[in-house]
Order: C-alpha cells, then sequence, then structure tokens
C-alpha cells in the first residue's frame, strides 16, 4: 500500500477516546512499529511544540489488544516515512501529516487491517485538566503583570498585554497540572516589560492570578475546542467563555469541558537561572486532578 497523501484524520479534538480505522502504513521504527491509520482518536506529541504528552490507549486488531507505547507526528512526501524528527515544518505544501502510533514490535498489525483505538480515560481526562488549567493560569498570569508594561505590547484575547505569548521558552503538560517558563531577557526588557522586584514579589503575584482562576472556575466557564477541519494539521482554538469575555488561544491538545470541572486551579512560582539570564517558572496544578492522579 502506498504511503498516504493527505493528514491524518483525528477526532481527539471533540472528546473522542475510540476510533475505528484503517491502517495505512506499517513501518519499523527502532524497537517499535509505526503504525499509520486514516484515523484515530489519540492524541500525538507534536514535533514543533511538544508541550502534551501523547495519550495512553491501546491498539486493537485480529483479537489481539497491544499497548500503545507512544504516539507521536509522522510526515511523508510520498517517498519515505518520517516519524517524529520531521524535515519540513508542519504544514508544508506536498507533505502529508500523520499520527503514528508505536506498538510493540512483534504487534502482527498489517496495512489494510481494520482496528480499534482507545485512550485511556483516566489519563486523557488528567492531561486535558491540566492543559486548559495552563491556558486559564497564563491568561491570569498576563492580567497581573499588566502594570509591568511600559511600552505597547501585543495582546492576549482579552486584552492584557501578552507575556505568555511574549516570553515563553518552555511549556509542559502534566496530569492535573502544567509547568511554563518564561525568559526574562534583555528582548523583553527593551520591549518595555519591567523584571525589577519580581523575585522579591512572587507570593504576591500568586495570590493575584490565584484569586482571578477563582472567579474564573467559580462562573464554571465553559470550554471548547473549535476547528476548521478534522485533520491533523488543521487549525484549531481553545475557546473559554469567561465572565464577560470570551479567551481564545491556538492550540491542538485536548481540554476539560469547563473549568469548574478542575475544582480549582493554583499557581506557584520561582525563579531560575539560564546561563546568566532569569527565568520564571510557574506551575499550575488543579484541585479535583492532583499531581500525578
Amino acid at each position: 500500500m502506498a504511503l498516504p497523501d493527505e493528514d491524518t484524520i483525528v477526532t481527539f479534538p471533540v472528546g473522542d477516546l475510540t476510533a475505528t480505522a484503517t491502517v495505512l502504513h506499517v513501518a519499523p521504527h527502532g524497537d517499535r512499529l509505526a503504525v499509520v491509520t486514516d484515523r484515530t482518536s489519540i492524541h500525538p506529541v507534536d514535533h514543533a511544540w511538544p508541550d502534551q504528552p501523547a495519550d495512553a490507549g491501546v491498539l486493537r486488531a485480529g483479537g489481539r489488544e497491544h499497548a500503545i507505547r507512544d504516539a507521536v507526528v509522522a510526515a511523508t512526501d510520498g517517498d519515505e516515512l518520517h516519524v517524529g524528527d520531521l524535515p519540513v515544518r508542519t504544514g508544508t505544501e506536498g507533505w502529508a501529516f500523520l499520527v503514528a502510533h508505536l506498538v510493540d514490535a512483534d504487534a502482527g498489525v498489517a496495512e489494510g487491517d481494520e482496528v480499534e483505538l482507545e485512550a485511556a480515560a483516566a489519563t486523557r481526562r488528567s492531561l486535558s485538566a491540566g492543559h486548559t488549567a495552563c491556558h486559564a493560569a497564563a491568561l491570569a498570569l498576563n492580567r497581573a503583570l499588566a502594570d509591568r508594561w511600559s511600552k505597547a505590547a501585543r495582546e492576549d484575547s482579552l486584552g492584557s498585554p501578552d507575556f505568555d505569548g511574549i516570553a515563553i521558552a518552555t511549556s509542559r503538560i502534566e496530569l492535573g497540572g502544567s509547568v511554563d517558563r518564561y525568559r526574562l531577557n534583555k528582548s523583553l526588557r527593551r520591549a518595555g516589560f519591567d523584571a525589577n522586584g519580581l523575585a522579591e514579589g512572587l507570593d504576591g503575584l500568586a495570590a493575584s492570578v490565584d484569586a482571578v482562576l477563582a472567579e474564573w472556575v467559580a462562573a464554571d466557564a465553559r470550554v471548547r475546542v473549535e476547528r476548521v477541519g478534522e485533520h491533523l494539521t488543521d487549525r484549531r482554538t481553545w475557546v473559554c467563555e469567561l465572565p464577560g469575555a470570551s479567551a481564545r488561544i491556538p492550540c491542538g491538545g485536548t481540554h476539560a469541558d469547563s473549568l469548574g470541572e478542575l475544582g480549582g486551579i493554583r499557581v506557584s512560582f520561582a525563579m531560575e537561572d539560564d546561563g546568566g539570564t532569569p527565568v520564571l517558572a510557574m506551575t499550575t496544578r488543579t484541585d479535583a486532578f492532583p499531581a500525578g492522579a
């Protein structure tokens, strides 16, 4: 069977845990098999912004159940399948972008097989909660730091200077929470951000962010993922109907249905050093999905 010529159809953005699919391609990948299907409910790690880990899950074929050890984005121009480490940017014309499900090498899955894919519900819910909390905390942080800008800066969807979008270095979604790191470098200062005294006021900053988050959680703000199509690379946007405003952040991950579902969102801050550049680290946790649960 030829390599696929269009992107994988993904159903995880609408919350699906299961999908029935046809195997389009199978290839060795290290000590695993990379199984590409026409559609999937399994959320993969994005190679460009690998903030959310892949879903845990299983692939069922021929009466057997195989653990999905990982799920990553793959790409092909029709000649070769590149798994995980892609040679081109996602969306490059002439390339198909696919979800590769990594299973044990002896799985015995073949091209043309009809299979069922199922994501583990508990892991999905906890990662989704962590990702939703991450976005809400980022918006609350932007609001809390708004008075530190002396120049006009790009704004988030709520009208605050977008500290999160401008300063973010890394983001890691975890079970029930996240860790985000922001570089307080010279370019940020030149853009008008004043970091003076920030390190000495981290507890106050956390209290300010927590207060905003408590208001939003109490309102049980509804969350949804908008998408322009059903393929892997089609644009998707996280939307949260906050009191008096609709927040929007481009996002390819999975999410809770509301902020109230998280029980509560709390943040803590620490200052780190990256080769002489100060880094603000924000850890976000949810009450209903404690870390690691």
